[in-house]
């Protein structure tokens, strides 16, 4: 089972990490890493989720994962010293250190963590490639309904009803669908009030798991 970086180096690590650098908010959308920069930090998310995505050569963007607080974002950049392969943007408000290249290395080799991190974003490259199969094979209501459920579970609280922040469009950016199709998903999810659109122009989602079990239905 996939476990964030904050279980898997332990809670006092964890705390040490953070010390590092001080904490800063971020909001909504905002895009905290960006795919092609250097890497020159490695940034701990203590609070909020974020979204992982890829960009193509014509601008299209996929999504690639979520993830939540007590992660590590940028990590194998600075590990191995390349350029960020991936976007992160914030999904909602979210609470992070930035820690700097050297200090981020300097603590992991004092630690002796470089493998137990290596063996973490291995997990994550099988993530990813399980979610790009996805995208390539499953319908648009299934890949809909699965990018809204990571949003959920990753999401720093866990209420009965929780607001995406993106727009339809962007949702379909996200999914590799038209916006028509995201919104023709979207209908009858709507109808029976599992979901709202918000004055903002995102999504409220109240019900994930009627979404997840009709998104099924239509395979």
């Amino acid at each position: 089972m996939y476990q964030p970086h904050a279980t898997v180096i332990g809670d006092k690590f964890w705390a040490h990490l953070k010390a590092l650098a001080p904490q800063r908010i971020r909001p909504a959308r905002s895009v905290l890493l960006r795919q092609g920069d250097p890497a020159t930090h490695v940034i701990v998310l203590a609070s909020g989720s974020a979204l992982i995505t890829l960009a193509g050569d014509c601008g299209e963007r996929a999504l690639l994962a979520v993830r939540g607080a007590g992660e590590l974002l940028g990590e194998l950049a600075v590990l191995d010293s390349q350029p960020r392969t991936a976007t992160v943007i914030a999904a909602e408000p979210c609470h992070i250190h930035i820690i700097p290249a050297t200090a981020f290395l300097t603590f992991v080799d004092e630690h002796g963590l470089l493998t137990p991190l290596l063996r973490h974003a291995i997990a994550r490259v099988r993530e990813s490639e399980a979610v790009r199969l996805e995208l390539a094979t499953a319908s648009v209501p299934l890949r809909l309904a699965s990018a809204l459920c990571r949003l959920v579970e990753a999401a720093s609280t866990s209420p009965s009803e929780l607001t995406v922040r993106l727009t339809q469009t962007e949702l379909s950016q996200m999914i590799g669908a038209s916006r028509n199709a995201v919104v023709n998903a979207l209908k009858p999810w709507r109808e029976e009030d599992w979901v709202r659109t918000t004055s903002g122009g995102g999504l409220l989602v109240r019900d994930i798991h009627a979404i997840q079990s009709h998104a099924r239905t239509q395979t």
